[in-house]
């Protein structure tokens, strides 16, 4: 085991951890603090793997960008800061999907290295010319459908976030409600 992989997995096991403390707590900020930790310690990880461009992205748009943004919007809504009690739902469903996600990644990975071996020293290994050779031959689709994704995961977090959204308001003057009839009735 050369230093590199030592360096690999210890900045793997502070993601790691990072991430159940995320998830676990009950303080708002402190997620986002952890979440920064977290971050941080995958774009380390990409930096051992060679891969500088994807450790500057990961470092510039998500710990710089949207951890900031998350923090700012607690700031700015006046949400509350601390430890909050309304965060007492039951975690076994999602110890079950998370575990489930886990299970299903980690059968991906195994079926997809197989019998293949992965070479990190080379002409060109993690550079912005072989990423995008990658990305936009090999895996552009794949990228659209994570495109699609990400977009419908955004739109159903504003749907649950708005409670007013889908249930039938108040009517205006003149104008009957949803819920009644052409004949006035209910």
């Amino acid at each position: 085991m050369t230093g590199a992989d030592v360096l690999l997995l210890a900045l793997g096991a502070v993601a790691v951890g990072a991430g159940v403390l995320v998830v676990t707590t009950k303080h708002l900020v402190r997620a986002g603090l952890y979440l920064v930790v977290c971050l941080g310690a995958l774009a380390g990880d990409y930096l051992v793997l060679g891969a500088e461009l994807v450790a500057w992205v990961q470092v510039l748009i998500y710990v710089g960008a949207v951890v900031v943004l998350l923090l700012f919007a607690v700031m700015l809504t006046r949400a509350p800061i601390g430890a909050s009690d309304d965060l007492d739902r039951p975690g076994w469903p999602a110890a079950l999907i998370g575990g489930g996600a886990g299970l299903g990644l980690t059968v991906l990975l195994v079926d997809a290295y197989r019998w293949s071996t992965v070479e990190l020293t080379g002409a060109g290994a993690g550079t912005a010319e072989r990423l995008g050779e990658q990305i936009f031959r090999s895996w552009v689709l794949p990228f659209e459908v994570l495109s699609v994704l990400l977009l419908s995961a955004l739109v159903g977090a504003v749907v649950l976030s708005r409670p007013d959204i889908g249930r039938p308001g108040p009517a205006p003057d003149g104008v009957p409600s949803q819920d009644v009839d052409s004949g006035g009735r209910r």
